[in-house]
């Protein structure tokens, strides 16, 4: 199998996974997706992995399905294209769910799934020069796998208009609207913005960061009951006394580094 994806850690913990499929525009196909769904899987998995940051190599972040893989999935019946549908999600699925920090960087377009790919990772940064569109529609298709984390990124009111219309978003559109949360005049400059973000990233605990991402899944959108304030009481009195909660509050009260901080 050819490799679709280039992965690097450096002595931090960071993981740099680059789309590498530059002379399709890095668009979707089975070796793209299967790699994708295993590395995020892998990197969660690995205690040394501190953060993953998920770019492209050339022009493009990605533009969303490859020719080739649509004009095989044309021919498939509703259950291959269900069984196909499903890997995709799975996907999705491992990089919104990775339990480390993720940020997209994205240096050109994305239109499609690789508009999905950006929801589904923590933290967005967009070059000026990219684009963004949600293409499904001028196809006679429907941004179907996306949509739950599409939607939970810029809110049922965008989607309503973007899902429809399929028109072309600039970054700072991208921004106001909440797909990305910055924008940078060049990939130098973006990637100089995310050593920042990851400067801030590694004074957090890594468990109490996974914890976070998990309790942000737990009450968003649900209506605050008493089950849900029991719940959350519960989640911070077991943080308080995990050792990652007595350490930190030792390192405050000692004014001190606490043993998770990396100096970078």
């Amino acid at each position: 199998m050819v490799d679709t994806l280039k992965t690097q850690i450096d002595e931090r913990g960071i993981a740099t996974v680059t789309l590498f499929r530059a002379e399709v525009h890095n668009a979707f196909n089975d070796d793209l997706i299967w790699e994708l769904n295993t590395t995020f899987k892998k990197l969660g998995e690995d205690d040394s992995v501190r953060a993953v940051v998920l770019t492209g190599a050339g022009k493009s972040f990605s533009a969303g399905a490859d020719l080739n893989w649509m004009k095989a999935a044309a021919g498939y019946s509703e259950q291959e294209n269900m069984r196909d549908a499903l890997r995709l999600s799975e996907m999705l699925a491992s990089v919104n769910s990775c339990p480390k920090p993720t940020i997209a960087i994205v240096n050109g377009a994305a239109f499609g799934g690789g508009v999905g790919l950006v929801a589904c990772c923590d933290i967005a940064i967009a070059v000026d020069g990219a684009k963004f569109s949600l293409s499904e529609v001028k196809l006679g298709l429907t941004p179907a796998t996306i949509s739950p984390y599409v939607v939970a990124a810029i809110g049922e009111r965008a989607a309503r208009r973007y899902f429809l219309t399929a028109e072309r978003l600039t970054a700072n559109e991208a921004r106001r609207i909440g797909l990305v949360h910055e924008t940078a005049p060049s990939l130098q400059e973006a990637f100089s913005l995310a050593h920042i973000i990851i400067k801030n990233l590694l004074e957090g605990a890594p468990q109490a960061q996974a914890e976070a991402k998990r309790l942000i899944a737990t009450v968003a959108n649900k209506e605050i009951t008493e089950t849900l304030r029991e719940d959350t009481a519960k989640h911070i009195a077991k943080r308080r006394t995990s050792a990652e909660g007595t350490e930190g509050l030792a390192a405050f009260l000692e004014k001190r580094k606490p043993n998770w901080s990396t100096d970078v």
